[in-house]
């Protein structure tokens, strides 16, 4: 892990939703203690139940967040991508602790931020607790949901949904639309709960009835209507 200090343009900071409201002697602020974080693929960012002191962002990359079963085996829970922002919920644990682990799945360049600075420029901008409230919202609404469709829909019913869901918004009138899988198959099982041979098999089947094309990471949904039809 190779960490440095750094000093980004306050415009580029001010892009982040989170840091969209703060004035500029804030972000000098948190400039003061923001580091870059180099990763190499499959380095370690935290442990689970590490002491946290500071949250993050993807700035290039991929993470993924994942927990440890009592038996050994992986659970990843999310992967996050350059945009996203994690961790910033700790902020308010009373046990200051990493819930989850974090390890890079490429090579990652991730922005870290301060906790203690961080709260003092919530102390200050109203705007910035706002949005750092809608975000943890929209997380746990997200979560909800995911644990609703983690365990009240089989695993045909979750890919499926899965593939669907890479449809970009101008093209969910398309009759096929082809992707690259952004991460390998067996993290995107992980994510689904579905083990590496049950996803394979089921992506054989949905080959099979010509409703999709495989070809490395390159997925062909070639019957885009037939596809909802099995979620409908």
């Amino acid at each position: 892990m190779n960490v440095n200090a750094l000093t980004l343009p306050n415009a580029e900071l001010n892009q982040l939703s989170l840091l969209s409201k703060l004035a500029e002697n804030q972000l000098n602020k948190i400039q003061k203690t923001m580091k870059l974080i180099n990763l190499s693929e499959g380095e370690h960012l935290f442990e689970q139940g590490q002491p946290a002191e500071r949250f993050f962002l993807v700035r290039s990359g991929q993470m993924k967040l994942y927990r440890v079963s009592m038996e050994g085996s992986e659970r990843v829970i999310e992967v996050k991508q350059p945009g996203d922002i994690f961790a910033e919920a700790v902020l308010f644990l009373d046990t200051r602790e990493y819930p989850l682990s974090a390890a890079a799945l490429v090579n990652t360049e991730i922005l870290a931020f301060d906790f203690m600075t961080f709260k003092s420029v919530l102390e200050e901008s109203r705007e910035t607790c706002f949005q750092l409230m809608a975000n943890m919202s929209k997380g746990l609404h997200q979560n909800l949901n995911q644990v609703d469709y983690l365990t009240l829909q089989n695993a045909t019913f979750r890919l499926v949904n899965y593939l669907l869901q890479q449809i970009p918004a101008d093209q969910q009138t398309a009759e096929s639309y082809r992707f690259e899988l952004s991460t390998s198959k067996s993290i995107i099982a992980s994510c689904l709960s579905i083990q590496p041979e049950t996803f394979s098999r089921i992506l054989r089947s949905l080959k099979t009835r010509e409703l999709i094309m495989v070809k490395g990471k390159s997925i062909t949904l070639m019957d885009i209507a037939g596809l909802k039809a099995m979620i409908a």
